[in-house]
């Protein structure tokens, strides 16, 4: 459940600002309303946590030579680590300024390669004693075209180009060379510089390299100094911004007041107002008026809470005055998470890996992360699918044993493959081919949609009970109901699911057509009711492109659940592929070590494939899919306390 909220005003005494702040962190209660402070403080703060966010960056690229013993980091002041990360900061610019200079150092000598050494020095040299030249360039095959009036003196060719000094006692191009050729300019200084320049360059880079690798001992204190920069800039800034009094009278100073505002629980609520009583504080507190600056803090019991490492990875908070979904989440994420892993030798792997690293972490005293329990969850699933569908490291069915095959549902088991079903209202010899298991899974698939998306228009109509909105929440609803047998009908099987099925005098097909149409009526006339049906009716008239649209909107909805099936089909795919492949070298025993190694990393590799996929369509059909039918955008973000430094 999401957590009501009060929002509080404090105001105190602005000198005692400092330690009021103080005080309020230590009672960690109190999400503050963010504030834009701005000090001479604070910006030194800021400065100091931007080179030591650089500094960490480029020392935690620093390799470091192994050596048998691991040392200690050595004690180091903070007045230490500043000096240190501004020096680092510093050779970086310089690093970068010296890697230009050697780009354009070799651009220099590249475009002057074919000159040989090239001195500007001796050229100005010739130029006191009345001889002039430049450096031209011009198409080989137009090198005869130049006037013999113009005096040249040709240094070298490659075949396509000719390269020639232009000897002329004037700085203009004569007026009747040819547009062909082109003059080369100097450089700045003779390429015998510039590689002298490059060599003294670069070890200048390694001067630096060295001293980043003598300062990479450091890192571990860089890293604690800017975790407790950013705390002291948090609080900085706070105290920077809050609204305060400007009065000019000095007697009256000594009165001037300061104030901010945050979020406490309404369950934290006399306990904040006791600890503000007892600092002598002012306070007021009353029910927030815009949701959407509401923090939003869940509580729920341990087993819904297994969701949260994944929710909290996603980033995903549901708005202040949206719903909690976090037990749903976890229901069907669990589902969907295993049949795309789809594996149950894959689960029992996930399951005994992570029981294994929780027992080491109990008896080693640690805390085991809130991870561990919730991948345990996710390999049962996965163990409890596997066994379902019969699918074990994508072994051949004549590989697996029969007990193992007596435990699977034989409509979905891939023991099964090739057996067809008839429904039962379908008769015996109608020339029916019936349901094979790939079908059923599409079944089950489409089915999963039906109640997760129902549960969303349900919990919808709960929330709009007091209103005819909820009608409007009926029709989605009973509109998806129809759009089930519309699906089955066209993707599944049209011969088996058609129009003409009657099933105990209902003709399903016809009831299941209007329950969409009176489905859609019911959400065009009353989805967007305030309280007038005739504005609700035209704002649906106004959208009608849109409305139109959602009846679509729901049969790909629907459809969108199959990539269950499909995501787990190519898994399934790729096990049955590497087991292929190494199973022949397992027969010979000097390629035995091989098939191993390919086994372990193609099924390694297949399981990273299958936990991106789930977090790409796992994660999605519950973040858009449901969601939107729910009416959510996840707008929302963390209940997050003004509090003390974590250690």
């Amino acid at each position: 459940m999401i957590e009501k909220m009060q929002k509080v005003s404090i105001v105190v005494l602005n000198r005692e600002r400092e330690e009021a702040l103080k005080s309020l962190r230590k009672l960690g209660l109190v999400h503050l309303v963010p504030v834009e402070g701005s000090s001479e403080t604070l910006a030194v703060y800021k400065e100091y946590l931007n080179n030591a966010v650089v500094t960490e960056s480029i020392l935690g690229e620093v390799k470091l030579p192994k050596s048998g013993k691991k040392k200690s980091a050595p004690n180091i002041s903070n007045a230490d680590i500043i000096q240190l990360c501004r020096e680092i900061v510093s050779e970086a610019d310089r690093k970068k300024q010296i890697l230009e200079e050697i780009s354009a150092d070799v651009a220099e000598i590249d475009r002057l390669a074919k000159w040989g050494d090239v001195n500007p020095a001796d050229f100005e040299y010739l130029k006191e004693k009345g001889i002039g030249l430049k450096l031209y360039e011009v198409p080989a095959n137009k090198y005869q075209e130049i006037a013999d009036t113009i005096e040249t003196v040709k240094v070298n060719d490659d075949k396509k180009i000719i390269r020639f000094l232009l000897v002329s006692d004037k700085n203009e191009r004569p007026e009747n060379l040819i547009p062909e050729a082109f003059e080369v300019p100097l450089p700045r200084c003779s390429t015998v510089e510039l590689q002298e320049e490059i060599v003294a360059c670069k070890v200048e880079l390694e001067k630096i390299q060295k001293k980043r690798e003598e300062k990479a001992v450091f890192l571990p204190a860089i890293k604690s100094f800017k975790k407790t920069l950013e705390y002291d800039i948090q609080f900085e800034n706070i105290n920077a911004g809050m609204g305060r009094e400007t009065l000019k009278d000095e007697e009256a100073k000594a009165n001037d007041l300061a104030w901010i505002q945050g979020y406490v629980p309404d369950l934290n609520l006399e306990e904040f107002k006791a600890f503000a009583k007892s600092h002598d504080w002012a306070v007021a507190w009353q029910e927030p008026e815009n949701p959407e600056e509401v923090p939003t803090k869940l509580k729920n019991n341990k087993i819904v809470s297994l969701i949260y490492p994944l929710t909290d990875f996603l980033g995903t908070v549901p708005g202040y005055a949206e719903y909690d979904i976090s037990g749903w989440f976890l229901l069907f994420f669990t589902i969907f998470f295993g049949m795309i892993f789809g594996d149950g030798g894959y689960g029992l792997l996930v399951t005994a890996a992570f029981v294994i690293l929780s027992i080491v972490n109990t008896i080693k005293g640690k805390k085991n992360p809130a991870l561990f329990p919730l991948a345990i969850l996710l390999g049962i699933a996965t163990a409890i699918w596997g066994m379902v569908t019969c699918t074990w490291f994508g072994l051949d069915m004549k590989y697996i044993p029969d007990w193992l095959k007596a435990l699977s549902i034989p409509q979905i088991s891939n023991a099964s493959k090739g057996m067809t079903w008839l429904p039962f209202w379908v008769e015996e010899g109608a020339g029916i081919e019936g349901l094979t298991t790939d079908k059923f899974l599409m079944i089950w698939c489409f089915s999963l949609a039906l109640v997760q998306l129902s549960v969303a228009h349900i919990k919808a109509m709960i929330r709009n009970r007091k209103s005819l909105k909820a009608l409007g929440d009926f029709g989605s609803m009973i509109q998806l109901w129809g759009m089930l047998y519309v699906v089955l009908m066209m993707v599944v099987d049209g011969t088996i699911f058609n129009l003409g099925v009657v099933i105990g005098g209902i003709p399903v097909g016809l009831v299941c057509v209007g329950l969409v149409a009176v489905g859609f009526v019911l959400s065009f006339v009353f989805a967007n009711y305030e309280g007038n049906i005739g504005e609700s009716v035209m704002a649906s008239v106004k959208n009608i492109i849109s409305v139109l649209l959602g009846v679509v909107n729901v049969f790909s909805d629907i459809v969108s659940y199959i990539r269950l099936w499909a995501v787990g089909l190519a898994g399934a795919a790729i096990s049955q592929t590497v087991n292929e492949m190494a199973g022949p070298m397992l027969g010979h025993f000097i390629l035995f070590i091989a098939a191993i190694v390919l086994l372990v990393f193609g099924h390694g590799l297949n399981m990273i494939l299958n936990l991106l996929s789930v977090i790409v369509h796992g994660v999605r059909l519950n973040t858009l899919e449901f969601s939107t039918h729910l009416g959510m955008s996840w707008s929302g973000f963390k209940y997050e306390p003004f509090s003390e430094k974590a250690e």
